[in-house]
């Protein structure tokens, strides 16, 4: 396992499906901060908690200017059933082949078990890491922190 990336670095790139199967890519987000959120597998009890609360605070994101991106393993197909049944309002991103390729990047990906860690990467305007955190699997993280760094990226 690789160790994740912090502020400072650049972000790396990437295009992959959303639950719709549109490509997005993170290139075609630059001059809006990007809030890329890895999590295990949709469905999981977890994920399905923290991703409801991005969902009921998405608009907290948008007045902000932020896009999110919730990304996982789990294939489109999977993503567009999980999406339909939760409303979710933002793209989430499979990164199903090659199998987790975009988290490994980004020094989230869990070989042992085959999927993203809880890894969250808020990316500036310009491309670059702003902040990053990586939570315990087990624990679902913190949405009012997410939009704390914002607010300090942004001075929304």
């Amino acid at each position: 396992m690789t160790d994740p990336i912090t502020a400072g670095a650049v972000a790396p790139d990437f295009t992959l499906q959303d639950q719709y199967g549109q490509d997005t890519a993170l290139a075609d987000l630059r001059g809006r901060p990007v809030l890329v959120v890895f999590y295990p597998l949709a469905f999981s009890g977890v994920c399905s908690g923290e991703l409801a609360d991005l969902r009921d605070r998405h608009t907290e994101f948008e007045d902000a200017g932020a896009v999110v991106l919730a990304v996982s393993v789990d294939s489109v197909f999977s993503l567009r059933t999980w999406s339909d049944r939760e409303g979710f309002p933002f793209a989430l991103l499979s990164d199903f082949w090659p199998h987790g390729g975009v988290a490994e990047a980004y020094g989230v990906f869990d070989p042992r078990r085959g999927v993203a860690r809880r890894g969250t990467f808020l990316i500036g305007a310009d491309g670059a890491v702003r902040w990053s955190t990586v939570t315990p699997i087990s624990r679902p993280r913190d949405t009012d922190e997410y939009l704390a760094r914002l607010r300090e990226h942004t001075g929304y």
